[in-house]
Formats: structure tokens, C-alpha cells, sequence
């Protein structure tokens, strides 16, 4: 391109990697700590960490493309909002919210599953994040920070920041508040309650050991109290705070490239690379921020509520277009609006005729040809794409033949289209179904298989005759909607009665979609049966 960027920046970002001349395998990280329900928000890591993951290996490099899970990070409020394990969210009465509210303080992975089906808290979230990540084809190594303390591979670290504490205080002081003489960059766990405890009142390097005061730590604006006991902790028994620990799992995981959030950038990025360079004496990963998105005009939030899994999500578009939403200009703020899915995925569907020079657009037609073929499974010109709101016309009815009908009708599908095409489009239906009955929108209707029972005068009778003659000659929806006004007037039909009338035949009820267009993407042969009461 002219600016002397690449046409997809995951290609930018590849190229300042391979500047590094870094060995293989390329570590690519991202994290999450698993609080509450994993949401769509934590894919922006995992997502943009896949793209450059996917060109690195194009390069021929060999990839690692690691998530860690930060589940020693201790419960420091009650989410309102959890999943079991079949991605049911439930609020928490429908758990034993006393035992959380007993757990601030502790780890997650220290905390019971409140489920009941994973060893903890930790545990239970950990595993739908990873799940997650399967679902939409995206292998990522999850790591656990607590195995990585309890089994060593985190002691030389924490280690290597107790023995420079003096010059960690001083680097820390720079960009955190707070921070007295007394601050021991750890956190020990309390062995009588189990709560982490930010009251370190001494250091024994020779026997890698702390004394502590369970004192509790601070959680925000607020603090939660400890339980005053005295101890010792060895280094494999508590955590670094954050700070620390995330250039900790740079040094250890040997980190060459990690995607986060603007907030992280504006934070504990700056302290981050200052730490790593000047006390872990490592040179940090390439960054990149990304912008975070919002969800349905609000910021998503496991604690607040505001949430939609990758599990939701799934059911209502497919894969590669929840993989398209993040291919986009990742410094980009949007919204992933619910209630307007269709315009995601019309979206998706004019990046991929781009690509396939199906339509001209200058502007996107470089990152089409990049960056198309990452999204799908395999690149297969013959694939059709039923509209979406189209597709959940087709799910008003659970007719299979009249949905392919309906299709071959609008020229989707026709004698040369292969099976797996119209299997694979017709699954895009079950999903716009899925979306009306959601959000309870002008598609959420059901279209009578069988002719219900009516008992119309006859005015209203020759009136649907009137329109039937219409239908059959082959008018389209705009012209049959115009109709629906002129013809009742004709036959002396109340132009409400003779819409309700129509509505009766179709969907048995007395309202519906805007009927003439809708009739217009039906099958034309079933609407005419239908408005002369044959079928």
C-alpha cells in the first residue's frame, strides 16, 4: 500500500516480529482472569492473536499461540452474572451466592465450583473460555498461573523480583501510588483462611520464604479484610501483583507478542515494559492495542451483566463471521448489536463477494484478498449465501422442501448447485431463526404449514382471488405490497380486515411481517394455493 502498511494488520504486526529475528517457536499470548462468564470481549486477544498467529505460520514459522488463565487472582466482588456448563447464564440466585461472598479475597482456584462440575471457580471459567476458543477453531495452549506457581515453573521469577524489591519499589513508584518503603512486590496466600494478603513483613531469599499478616488486600475503591493471622509462605505459595506478574510470564513463557486493550496500554503496559527491562532484564513483546467494543451501545461487563458468550453468539451466526468482526481495523471502536446482527453479516457476505470478484470495491478489496482466506475453513467458490433476513423468512417455515423451494425461487439455488451448498446455506436458517425468537423481531413468526380454519364473507373472498391472479403473474413484493392497499378498496374490503384475512391464512393470527413483501419471497406456487384456500 502507499503509507507503506500492509493491507491487513496482522500483517504489520508480523513484520515487526520477524524484525526481532526471534526463534521458533513465535510466542503469541494473550490472558484473561476467569472472574465471571467468559464474553466476547476476552476473543479480542485470542482473535487477533489467531490472525497473527495464522500469517506467521504462512511465513513458515513455527507458532505457540498461548492464553493464560490468571486464576490466582483473588475474587474481589460477586459477579451478578454466571454460566454453568452448558453456557445457561443464570443470576445468583440460582447459586449459592453466601459461599462466593465468603471467598473474597481467595483465588479462584481456591474457591468451589458453585456448579458443582469443575475442581473450582477457577476451573469451571477456565474451561468455557477454552471451549469457546475450540468452537470458533482457534488452538490455543491455556496455561494456569496458579499450576504454573505451585509447580516451580513461576519460582525462579519471583524469585529474580524479591531479590531486586528495592529497585522493583522504585520502578513501580513511578507509575502507581502508594508505594512506601515497606511494599514487598508479593502477595502470600494466608494458610488459615487462604485470602491473599498485600502485608509482607519480611523476606527470607535464602529459604524462599515470606512472613506475612493477613491483613486482606485492596480490591478497587474498597478493602477486604484479612483474618489477622501470622505466617510464613514460601514463593510458591502466593502470587506477584500484577504488575510484576505479567512481565513474569513474558520472562517465562518467552513472549514475543501479546495484544490488549487500550485500557492496559493506558496502565500496566508502561510499568510492564519498565519492569521487564530494568528488573527482569528481558527486552518486552511486540505489542499492539486494540479498542474495545461495546455491546449494544453499552461497555461488556462479566461483572454488571452485560454480556453475550461465544456460545450465544454461535447460535446465531456462523463461525467465520464472528472471526470477520474481529478482522476489522482493530483500533477501531464498534458495536456488536444484537438486534442488528443482519448488518454484521451482510457485511461479512460483501467482504467475501469481494473477494470472489463478485463486486468491485476498491477500498476493501486488498484486505479481502488477504485476509478472507483466514476466516473459512476452506475457500470454496461454490458456497451460497442466503441473506440473513431472507434466511429467517425461511425459518418461519419448518418445511425443508419449501425452504429450498422458497430459495430456488429467489435464485439462490439451482439445478447446478452442489448438496453441500445447499446444506451448508440452509444452516444459516436455523441460526436467523434463532435470532428473530431472540430478539422478538418482525421475523419472529411462524408460517402455517396447513391451511387454518376460516370464515371470510364474500367480499374478502373474491378480494384474496383478486390478489392470487397477482401473485401468479409473477410481481415481486414491493408490487404485491401495493396491491394489498388496492385491491381490498376494489372488492369494498376494509384494507385493515382484508390484511388481517391474510394474515389468518398464513400464520393463523391477526398480525405479522409486512405481508406483500413477505409473500413476495415466498414460494410463488404455495401463496397462490394458499390465498384460494387449496393448501
Amino acid at each position: 500500500m502507499s503509507d507503506g502498511h500492509n493491507a491487513f494488520w496482522a500483517d504489520d504486526i508480523a513484520d515487526e516480529i520477524e524484525a526481532r529475528n526471534p526463534d521458533d517457536p513465535i510466542v503469541i499470548k494473550g490472558g484473561v482472569s476467569p472472574s465471571g462468564v467468559p464474553h466476547l470481549g476476552h476473543f479480542n486477544e485470542i482473535m487477533r492473536g489467531y490472525f497473527v498467529a495464522s500469517v506467521l505460520r504462512e511465513r513458515g514459522h513455527e507458532v505457540r499461540q498461548v492464553f493464560t488463565s490468571d486464576d490466582r487472582d483473588a475474587l474481589r466482588s460477586v459477579p451478578r452474572t454466571l454460566a454453568d456448563a452448558d453456557w445457561t447464564l443464570v443470576g445468583l440466585g440460582d447459586v449459592d451466592a453466601g459461599a462466593l461472598g465468603r471467598n473474597l479475597g481467595v483465588p479462584y482456584t481456591d474457591i468451589p465450583d458453585p456448579f458443582g462440575d469443575h475442581d473450582s471457580y477457577g476451573a469451571h471459567f477456565t474451561d468455557l473460555l477454552a471451549r469457546s476458543a475450540e468452537a470458533v477453531g482457534v488452538e490455543v495452549d491455556l496455561v494456569s498461573n496458579t499450576d504454573y506457581y505451585e509447580s516451580g515453573a513461576f519460582e525462579a521469577v519471583t524469585r529474580e523480583v524479591l531479590e531486586k524489591r528495592d529497585l522493583a519499589r522504585e520502578v513501580l513508584a513511578e507509575y502507581q501510588d502508594g508505594v512506601d518503603e515497606d511494599y514487598v512486590p508479593f502477595m502470600p496466600q494466608c494458610s488459615a483462611c487462604g485470602k491473599l494478603t498485600q502485608d509482607v513483613r519480611g523476606v527470607n531469599l535464602e529459604a524462599g520464604t515470606v512472613a506475612y499478616r493477613c491483613s486482606g488486600l485492596d480490591a478497587g475503591g474498597d478493602h477486604i479484610d484479612g483474618c489477622g493471622h501470622e505466617g510464613t509462605a514460601t514463593f510458591r505459595e502466593g502470587k506477584l501483583p500484577w504488575r510484576f506478574e505479567w512481565p513474569a510470564q513474558w520472562k517465562v513463557l518467552g513472549v514475543d507478542f501479546e495484544p490488549f486493550g487500550k485500557d492496559h496500554a493506558e496502565g500496566s503496559w508502561p510499568s510492564g515494559e519498565d519492569i521487564a527491562r530494568r528488573v527482569l532484564d528481558i527486552e518486552p513483546p511486540v505489542p499492539m492495542t486494540y479498542e474495545w467494543f461495546t455491546l449494544n451501545g453499552e461497555p461488556l461487563s462479566s461483572s454488571s451483566g452485560n454480556v453475550v458468550t461465544v456460545d450465544e453468539v454461535l447460535a446465531l451466526l456462523e463461525p467465520e463471521v464472528l472471526r470477520y468482526f474481529f478482522v476489522r481495523n482493530p483500533k477501531r471502536a464498534k458495536d456488536f448489536d444484537v438486534e442488528r446482527i443482519d448488518l454484521l453479516v451482510d457485511e461479512f457476505d460483501r467482504f467475501e463477494r469481494v473477494y470472489f470478484g463478485e463486486e468491485a470495491d476498491a477500498d476493501l478489496g486488498p484486505i479481502a484478498d488477504r485476509a478472507y482466506p483466514f476466516l473459512v475453513d476452506e475457500v470454496r467458490e461454490e458456497r451460497v449465501r442466503l441473506p440473513y433476513t431472507f434466511a429467517a423468512v425461511l425459518g418461519m417455515t419448518d418445511d425443508r422442501s419449501l425452504r429450498v423451494r422458497m430459495a430456488r425461487n429467489q435464485g439462490f439455488f439451482n439445478d447446478d448447485t452442489p448438496e453441500w451448498a445447499v446444506e451448508a446455506a440452509l444452516e444459516r436458517v436455523e441460526r436467523a431463526r434463532t435470532w428473530a425468537e431472540r430478539t422478538n423481531n418482525a421475523y419472529d413468526y411462524r408460517l402455517q404449514a396447513d391451511l387454518p380454519d376460516t370464515d371470510f364473507d364474500d367480499d374478502t373472498l373474491a378480494a384474496l382471488e383478486a390478489l392470487a391472479d397477482f401473485v401468479a403473474e409473477g410481481h415481486d413484493g414491493e408490487e404485491i405490497q401495493g396491491q394489498m392497499y388496492e385491491i381490498p378498496r376494489d372488492h369494498g374490503v376494509e384494507v385493515g380486515d382484508f390484511f388481517a384475512a391474510g394474515y389468518r391464512l398464513f400464520f393463523d393470527d391477526t398480525e405479522g411481517p409486512r405481508l406483500g413483501e413477505f409473500l413476495g419471497e415466498l414460494d410463488e406456487s404455495f401463496v397462490v394455493k394458499r390465498l384460494r384456500r387449496e393448501g
